[in-house]
């Protein structure tokens, strides 16, 4: 029996199995104590990470949307790019986030992906490129490929959310009213193809174009609910996300308490950065040279 004899055949996804249990029981080894124990808060909300990781790829929803439904795919993508990112960062202890974004070539990432315009562009080109149907059929028939998209969509929702999360060391963050109106332009541009798939005739995707149906759905209609499930979610949670930002920094600055926290973190990320660019600036002058002049 395969995987697409039937759409609810349950099926072991060896890969998520074992890497999702070893990212719970390295976190509550790491935070258990010291500097990096988590807080009960942080805990619940990297626990809610991981169990949206568990739903996003665990039977049925893993197996639906690899082979059966385009509907399953978007519910998929929305757990994986809006609810686990911040989740596991909000979850994380910041001596941990800034151990793991020390390494110089990490931090050179986060430095770009913190920015708005940089972000909006690597969002829209995985959100995009990744539905495109050569890549959604290569994912429905190659375990490998699938979970290397699946990877890159999940750390494409860490850059969608860089620019508001203020726990990331250095990212010197926006304004509550800049990060709110990032979130609004997040939330229109990668989703153009939700509107292609409520308007087209057809099905687009010859992997989820069975004979039979799921749930009594045919896969237009499949495709049509997936295109307004990816639209309206979309706007639903960014736009939420980014008119909260700006009513609380309204609120704060009527009460005079507007300004962010300065962590010694982010003080110390900058003077890291700082050696680093000397570091880079000696460089082409060999140990062994003279002094100029």
């Amino acid at each position: 029996m395969t995987a697409l004899d039937h759409p609810f055949d349950w099926h072991l996804d060896l890969f998520w199995t074992l890497a999702i249990p070893a990212l719970f029981a390295a976190y509550l080894v790491t935070t258990r104590s010291g500097d990096r124990r988590a807080s009960p808060r942080q805990r619940v909300f990297f626990t809610l990470g991981v169990a949206a990781l568990l739903v996003a790829f665990m039977w049925p929803l893993g197996d639906l949307a690899a082979h059966w439904s385009l509907l399953a795919l978007v519910l998929q993508r929305l757990l994986l790019m809006l609810a686990v990112p911040p989740l596991l960062v909000a979850g994380t202890p910041r001596p941990i986030l800034v151990r793991l974004t020390r390494p110089a070539a990490v931090d050179a990432v986060l430095r770009v992906i913190v920015k708005p315009v940089p972000a909006v562009g690597i969002v829209t080109v995985v959100a995009v490129g990744t539905l495109t149907t050569g890549v959604v059929s290569l994912a429905a028939n190659s375990d490998a490929a699938r979970v290397a998209i699946q990877i890159v969509v999940l750390l494409s929702g860490f850059v969608l959310w860089a620019p508001v999360l203020t726990e990331l060391p250095g990212a010197q963050p926006l304004s509550a009213f800049g990060r709110g109106g990032y979130l609004i332009v997040q939330s229109i541009v990668p989703s153009f193809l939700s509107v292609i798939w409520i308007f087209a005739r057809r099905s687009l995707y010859a992997s989820y174009d069975h004979r039979g149906t799921v749930l009594g759905m045919s896969p237009v209609l499949d495709q049509q609910l997936a295109g307004f499930l990816a639209k309206l979610c979309t706007i639903a949670v960014l736009w939420t996300v980014a008119f909260t930002l700006m009513t609380r920094s309204q609120v704060a600055a009527e009460s005079g308490d507007d300004a962010e926290p300065l962590m010694w973190s982010d003080v110390q990320r900058e003077i890291e950065r700082a050696e680093r660019r000397e570091q880079r600036e000696r460089r082409p002058h060999a140990p062994g040279d003279p002094p100029a002049g």
